[in-house]
């Protein structure tokens, strides 16, 4: 990869490398876009094939974010950073703090939380040694997990997408496929279920298929047979690009809505959903409920406000179909376009997001004077 010019196609602001020898830490931070303010997005922990792999992670997730914030309607720009390794054994304490370092050195123009691999108890470490993460635990004062969040923000965005393919939101009845049952996918599971929703889970974690099973009633399938399965909605609820070339000649859905980012492999399988009448739901307004969550901290955290801005994902979701349908163009395409419009509209006044920005402006003020 040719960093710095991928940087300059999407336009990226920075990308910070970061290892600490002792801890065995290798992380790297994607900085994307802080027009609206400061980037925030989570930490994501994961063995990758390679270090290109997790660059290339690192920086389409980063790009999502900036787009899931803004049309989330936060003051946020989008990062995201990633650490090389494996989270069920390589994880230690000096390891996170000598993140949480790295992420102090950036003076808030990066902000982390907790994202696949990484814990409440992550984030507390990395609170020893810098102010700039949310997502820790609630004896911190803060709003601990985020993923019940996310779950009610894709149930809203669900139930909107359902209005678009059915006429109706309601969701009892209906047939939803849930790929991959973790924290999130669970919760989501509990909404479904309580509006008596029929479900079809998968997960390559038997345990998990197990709770799902107990819990909620759900009926198992394998992880390859997901996608063929007779259903009206399609969850991808696990890891990104799951709707492909081979996925989509086999679904019966007419609706996809769930929790996974970077759920089309390419921008060109929404261009086919979108041909074949398939009602996508864009995975970055859709489960923007755990950012909307989190980033409510950074204003005292309250969970009334919070959960009221999360709801608002309905409301986004209708947006997006309305500009679909104005302009002609596929949902996912749509969902940008409503992104775009809001970072272009403060781009000019806004720029690059710095923390002692307004502290320099008093002091040149206080010099002219």
């Amino acid at each position: 990869m040719n960093l710095l010019e991928t940087m300059q196609q999407s336009d990226y602001e920075e990308v910070v490398f970061c290892q600490d020898r002792q801890s065995g830490l290798k992380a790297i931070i994607a900085i994307h876009d802080t027009t609206l303010g400061p980037a925030l997005g989570g930490t994501r922990m994961w063995a990758y094939a390679s270090e290109e792999a997790a660059l290339t992670d690192v920086l389409r997730l980063s790009r999502g974010m900036t787009y899931k914030n803004a049309v989330s309607g936060l003051n946020l720009g989008g990062g995201k950073a990633v650490i090389i390794g494996n989270p069920k054994a390589d994880k230690n304490e000096a390891m996170f703090r000598a993140f949480g370092r790295y992420i102090q050195g950036l003076n808030g123009r990066y902000i982390t939380a907790e994202d696949v691999g990484t814990t409440e108890d992550d984030m507390n470490l990395i609170h020893e040694e810098t102010e700039y993460v949310t997502g820790v635990s609630e004896t911190y004062g803060s709003s601990g997990n985020p993923s019940p969040a996310t779950a009610y923000g894709v149930y809203q965005g669900m139930k909107a997408a359902a209005l678009e393919a059915f006429g109706t939101d309601s969701l009892e009845g209906r047939t939803v496929a849930v790929q991959g049952v973790g924290n999130v996918a669970y919760h989501l599971c509990s909404y479904l279920h309580q509006e008596g929703a029929r479900l079809i889970v998968t997960d390559i974690d038997k345990e998990a298929v197990r709770r799902a099973l107990e819990a909620y009633g759900a009926k198992a399938v394998s992880p390859e047979d997901i996608y063929s399965v007779a259903c009206d909605i399609y969850a991808p609820c696990a890891l990104g690009a799951t709707v492909n070339d081979q996925t989509i000649s086999q679904l019966k859905a007419r609706v996809i809505a769930g929790a996974a980012n970077n759920q089309l492999q390419e921008a060109r399988h929404g261009d086919l959903l979108y041909e074949l009448g398939i009602v996508y739901a864009p995975d970055y307004v859709l489960n923007a409920g755990g950012v909307i969550h989190i980033a409510d901290e950074l204003n005292g955290y309250n969970r009334e406000r919070a959960y009221k801005k999360v709801g608002e994902i309905y409301r986004n979701i209708r947006r997006v179909f309305e500009i679909s349908a104005e302009q002609g163009i596929p949902s996912y395409l749509a969902a940008d376009r409503l992104a775009e419009e809001r970072i272009a509209g403060l781009h000019a006044s806004r720029r690059t997001f710095l923390q002692n920005e307004q502290h320099a402006l008093s002091r040149r003020a206080v010099s002219r004077g």
